[in-house]
């Protein structure tokens, strides 16, 4: 097949009529990129080479001065739009054709490219490929026909025209193109290629970022030499970010008399957001909406992985010295918790081992003795080195040896074609789907430009992985082991995002099989007519012997009045990105497609999307019009065969959103808030107005005994240093024990610190789970996994027998086997507040179900004392009577007050009349509250 090359065009000055060369075809009318095939079966497609890229000029022709050369990208809540402009003159003195090349990522799609000579202007629309090629081809038949196309690169592809004109002509060129950021270890990378291919007086990069929920970092880099490494200027603020790269014309050149440009490499620009939660990030926009989510500081999942690596006779000499270097550090990289084994294959099949081992140091170092030692020959038997790599994970699941919460996955290296027994590209995927399980993993990597890359991705795709090119050249070691880090740290599995059923329509993929650490998960839609003023998602998942449920919620107007405000952001970016995704998505679909008729079905639905969007597409053409004397002349944009801007880790089917049931679980009826008291019981007359017996510790810290026998309520305080640990329950029997951590206020206040709660811990030692609830963020810790999880959004985590709800910025209640349930409420203060500290409410049930060993400042009253309060009297406050109690064998002096309950009121509290004890809880409390102060929030009390 012939690669398709550039077609020029031709503009004479005496008529300015067009005309036309062109070598190359277009693609069948039935059939597209990503189903070429021959009569064999096999994959037609584009050989790629390591030289195209060495052929890229940026401008071509003699005598040309480029006037101007600017770069702009706006990239707002991850998504690109970037625009290059270019404004040429022939200089010569004879007419000439002047060529304006630029290379744009692979994952981006062209949409709007204008050219303007002499004053007669070229404006591109986008149109179904057959309705371009019909109008191209009339064009063609009169003579009157031009065209533009992108070609194939390494990891770029490259938009090109060009344009024959007299002599002292001006050319401006402006090509509109757009893409979304994807995060891979933790990082958005935007690369543009500077070439503009002359010395330029005018020179000028400008990046802008806008992240509404913040910027974490952005930094700037690039590969055109040191002399350029300090004029790139930054300008950073909480939500935006400016980059300008402007090299004066001496800056420009290659040396101090040099008539060439330096500025020919890459540009590019690292940064990540800020997230304040686990819970992702939802915006709404022009009626669409985009889910963000990349939670962190959760344990990552252990590991089944299998090494499949292609050892045939084609792998010898560079490839494979690369490839024993990066698995030699690969398996450096694996946990011990993790298992493994490497199969090598050529026309045979070889197991280091016949079953997953676990990666101790011993077996690693096994491992690469004999990665080292393998010498490339032979065949390639793709088909059954799979089989033998999902059988291995199969026996394994069937044996009970891989951890239910685990991820299995096979990573596949190879740089050719099947040779030796199946080698029908076809059967090999059923093959492999057949017997794949749905838990486990394909990734492909394809080193070299020889290698079928789009059977690796196919199959990939079909079997919840992705593929990539590894090109073969000095680094390739590096690009494997980076492939390797992006899937090395699993730390979420079965992963669904979704939305109250009738509010949102058209949804991208919102099923995920993994999430990676350093990545993020995507949902885009629209949004349903309706009343409500903000949208809410749902996120389900697994994490290491962890489920989890968050929801959060997004103002449906608010993101729109803020992008109104900023000049360099793209209003619009909801609506493109939710296009870009859903185009992307079925591509994919579409060559996991089994029918034609599926396919053509397909193909409707990208063409009517890439017109709507403006997206030049493999299925899409971009026709540039203009008019001169009432004639309309025209140009074709169009993509190459392969074209690949697949972003997708699996293959959902793009279906709506099921229907949400309620993902919280209920909390307890006393984890409510008060209700307002009754005069009478304003007045004191009942004894409690606490619903469902709670005993409260918050403020100062303040404890409210409830009990229940004696209808009434005592309280006390603790007067105690910050940094102490109180222990609150400690139950032996249950395994079970809450401590509390004190903080203490900024400055003193009457020759007192005040302290409070800063940290509860909520411990079950049976379960061998605690909870750590601070006032910045909660940390959930089972063994060697830590799961951390911030006020910000409203969440529910399983693990094991615990159950922890977070409702978001008010409280945490952690339930224990539905026996102990403890809510600890959250108590924001001013930041620059002189005195008052952030700190924490303890809200426990009386109704807990405790062990006969329980005991704590609170747990030792599971057991009620009898209490007598007697010679009621007026004290000197009229407000406050005083009494005399008798509990525990003690006669105690007591004053009737009142203390608050904070879960209806978070600022003014509901005030809870109560008997008060003073010199912290003395002869109320059995010994000294000195007794309960512990070493660890862990630990247990001692006997008293």
């Amino acid at each position: 097949m012939k690669t398709p090359i550039l077609l020029c065009v031709l503009l004479f000055s005496q008529s300015w009529a067009f005309e036309f060369i062109i070598d190359g075809e277009w693609g069948s009318e039935t059939s597209g990129p990503l189903d070429q095939y021959h009569h064999s079966g096999r994959y037609r497609r584009n050989i790629l080479t390591s030289e195209e890229e060495e052929d890229f000029e940026a401008i071509k022709g003699n005598d040309i001065t480029v006037k101007s050369y600017k770069v702009e990208s706006r990239i707002t809540s991850r998504f690109a739009h970037t625009t290059v402009k270019s404004s040429v003159v022939n200089s010569g003195s004879s007419a000439q054709s002047i060529g304006f090349n630029v290379q744009i990522p692979k994952r981006a799609f062209i949409n709007n490219f204008t050219m303007n000579v002499n004053g007669i202007t070229f404006v591109g629309s986008v149109k179904e490929k057959t309705v371009a090629r019909n109008l191209y081809s009339q064009a063609r038949a009169r003579g009157k026909a031009a065209g533009i196309v992108r070609t194939n690169s390494q990891a770029m592809e490259t938009f090109k025209t060009e344009v024959h004109v007299p002599p002292g002509s001006k050319v401006e060129f402006e090509l509109h193109y757009q893409e979304m950021m994807q995060r891979k270890l933790g990082v958005y990378k935007h690369t543009l290629h500077l070439q503009p291919g002359r010395l330029v007086p005018l020179l000028q990069v400008d990046v802008y970022i806008f992240e509404p929920k913040g910027i974490k970092f952005v930094t700037a880099s690039s590969t055109l030499g040191e002399q350029f490494s300090e004029l790139t200027r930054i300008t950073h603020t909480k939500e935006k970010a400016h980059i300008v790269f402007k090299p004066s014309l001496q800056q420009q050149r290659k040396c101090e008399n040099c008539t060439d440009s330096a500025v020919d490499g890459v540009f590019t620009i690292n940064y990540d957001v800020e997230r304040e939660s686990n819970a992702g990030e939802l915006q709404v926009s022009d009626g669409h909406f985009v889910q963000f989510f990349a939670p962190s500081d959760l344990s990552p999942l252990s590991k089944n992985i299998v090494f499949v690596i292609d050892v045939s006779g084609s792998m010898w000499g560079l490839k494979m010295k690369q490839t024993v270097e990066a698995m030699k550090a690969i398996l450096s990289d694996l946990l011990p918790d993790d298992s493994f084994s490497i199969i090598d294959f050529n026309h045979n099949v070889r197991c280091w081992s016949e079953d997953l081992v676990q990666a101790s140091s011993i077996q690693v170092d096994e491992a690469k003795k004999y990665i080292q030692s393998i010498k490339p020959n032979g065949g390639t038997n793709i088909n059954e080195a799979l089989l033998r790599a999902v059988q291995m994970l199969v026996r394994a699941s069937n044996q009970g040896l891989i951890d239910p919460s685990s991820v299995s996955m096979i990573i596949l290296v190879s740089d050719g074609d099947p040779t030796v027994g199946e080698i029908k590209l076809s059967t090999i995927q059923k093959n492999v789907k057949r017997v794949m399980r749905e838990e486990f993993s394909l990734f492909s990597l394809g080193i070299g430009f020889d290698v079928d890359f789009d059977f690796l991705e196919r199959i990939a795709m079909d079997n919840r992985g992705v593929a990539q090119r590894i090109y073969a050249n000095h680094d390739a070691a590096e690009q494997l082991k980076t492939f390797y880090s992006q899937v090395s740290s699993p730390l979420l599995k079965t992963i669904t995002i979704h939305f109250p059923e009738n509010t949102v329509s058209n949804v991208t993929q919102n099923r995920f099989d993994k999430f990676f650490s350093g990545s993020e998960l995507i949902v885009a839609g629209k949004l349903q007519p309706s009343d409500l003023t903000s949208l809410q998602s749902f996120t389900t998942a697994s994490a290491a012997n962890m489920d989890l449920n968050i929801q959060i919620e997004a103002d449906i107007t608010e993101l729109d009045s803020v992008l109104s405000t900023h000049q360099h952001s793209l209003t619009g970016f909801a609506r493109q990105m939710w296009a870009y995704m859903t185009v992307n998505q079925l591509m994919a679909e579409r060559s996991l497609a089994s029918t034609s008729t599926k396919k053509r079905r397909i193909t409707q639905r990208i063409v009517a999307l890439a017109v709507e969007h403006q997206f030049v597409t493999p299925f899409t053409a971009m026709l540039v019009e203009g008019e001169d004397e009432g004639k309309a002349e025209r140009l074709i944009a169009d993509s190459p065969r392969d074209s690949k801007h697949g972003c997708c880790s699996a293959t959902a089917p793009l279906s709506g959103p099921p229907s949400v049931q309620r993902l919280l679980y209920a909390n307890p009826p006393w984890v409510q808030p008060t209700p307002t008291p009754t005069p009478k019981e304003a007045s004191g007359v009942h004894e409690s107005i606490i619903p469902g017996h709670i005993t409260i510790v918050d403020s100062d810290p303040h404890f409210i005994i409830h009990l229940p026998k004696s209808k009434m309520d005592i309280c006390f305080n603790i007067d105690s240093k910050p940094g102490h640990i109180l222990n609150l329950i400690s139950d032996p029997g249950t395994g079970v024990t809450v401590n509390g951590q004190l903080v203490g206020a900024k400055k003193m206040k009457n020759n007192k610190i005040n302290t409070y709660f800063g940290t509860i811990s909520i411990y079950s030692k049976t379960d061998g789970v605690q909870v750590i609830v601070g006032t910045n963020r909660i940390d959930l810790m089972e063994g060697k996994n830590n799961h951390s999880f911030s006020w910000g959004a409203t969440a529910e985590l399983a693990l094991n027998r615990m159950r922890v709800t977070i409702l978001k910025d008010e409280h945490v209640t952690v339930t224990i086997d539905g026996k102990i349930s403890v809510m600890v409420l959250l108590h924001r203060v001013w930041k620059k507040h002189p005195v008052q500290v952030d700190f924490l409410g303890i809200y426990i049930s009386n109704d807990n179900k405790y062990s006969t060993q329980v005991h704590g400042l609170i747990g030792q009253f599971a057991q009620e004392p009898k209490v007598k309060v007697f010679d009621m009297q007026e004290g000197t406050d009229p407000k406050k009577k005083v009494a005399t109690m008798e509990v525990k064998g003690n006669k105690l002096a007591v004053t009737r007050g009142w203390q608050k309950d904070y879960r209806r009121d978070k600022k003014q509290g509901s005030d809870v009349y109560c008997w008060f004890i003073h010199n912290n809880g003395k002869g109320f409390i059995d010994g000294s509250y000195t007794s309960y102060i512990l070493p660890q929030l862990d630990s247990f009390l001692t006997s008293l």
